[in-house]
């Protein structure tokens, strides 16, 4: 296990933040995360970067006048999509004068070995030069059981990898509620402590744009803070989520899973 670094933080963006209601690409709102991230460069942090979003990015650039299978849309969708995707964030970073590398990865990379020690290696070196690794699925490749449960299951396992001190999970919800968000009557779980069940709290339904669901993000935040990191979920919507979280979290909705 990597030893932790408090200021080491992973930051997870689903493709509920990303993109609009009509599932194109939202600009604004990825430039707006760009400069929260320089942000918490600035303030000395160590940023990596786990990004949805390429399927999106593929899907509003392409129009296929032919029936595909949901493996091929994945595939076609991503390696078009990931081009464009990681060409954004370049652009976004650079105007902060800000490197990113991009860095795709597959399940079978975290197995002990040679494979994990290099990719390890690489955003090692990456975070030493003040590159902000820019993390995602390799789509192209990984299909049936090939696959990551969702990102937040990639994020969880880089935030391991990396010793990071803190996993944010951003997501379209302000955290984990006691009840159905949509319910007035439903409360915010602020704090999950070690030993706590909040998985009795969580519904079974899945993000309209994405794989994952708060069932997953809870499943991992447990995991991850079982590890001995501190895991937060909060609403990647709100505006400067990443400077409030990190400046004023008393003042910020957010679930915070408390590391053991």
């Amino acid at each position: 296990m990597s030893v932790r670094m408090d200021n080491r933080v992973v930051v997870k963006v689903g493709s509920n933040v990303l993109t609009r209601e009509g599932g194109k690409l939202d600009i604004t709102r990825m430039s707006s995360l760009v400069d929260q991230i320089a942000w918490m460069r600035a303030r000395g942090y160590e940023v990596i970067l786990v990004s949805s979003g390429a399927v999106a990015c593929g899907r509003s650039e392409l129009c296929v006048d032919h029936e595909l299978d949901s493996v091929e849309q994945r595939q076609l969708y991503s390696a078009v999509g990931q081009v464009k995707l990681v060409n954004l964030y370049y652009s976004l970073f650079r105007e902060h004068g800000i490197s990113v590398g991009q860095v795709l990865t597959m399940k079978e990379n975290f197995q002990p070995g040679e494979q994990y020690d290099n990719q390890r290696a690489c955003m090692e070196v990456m975070l030493q030069n003040g590159v902000v690794p820019v993390v995602n699925e390799n789509d192209t490749v990984c299909v049936t059981e090939l696959m990551f449960t969702d990102n937040d299951e990639l994020s969880g396992l880089i935030a391991g990898m990396m010793g990071a001190g803190r996993l944010i999970l951003l997501s379209n919800i302000d955290g984990l509620y006691d009840g159905n968000p949509l319910d007035p009557t439903s409360r915010l779980v602020r704090t999950v402590c070690p030993g706590d069940e909040p998985g009795r709290f969580v519904l079974s339904s899945k993000s309209s744009r994405g794989r994952g669901g708060m069932s997953s993000k809870c499943h991992t935040a447990m995991t991850v803070a079982r590890s001995g990191i501190d895991v937060v979920i909060a609403n990647g919507l709100r505006e400067n989520i990443l400077p409030s979280l990190l400046d004023r979290p008393g003042e910020t909705p957010h679930t915070h899973f408390i590391a053991s």
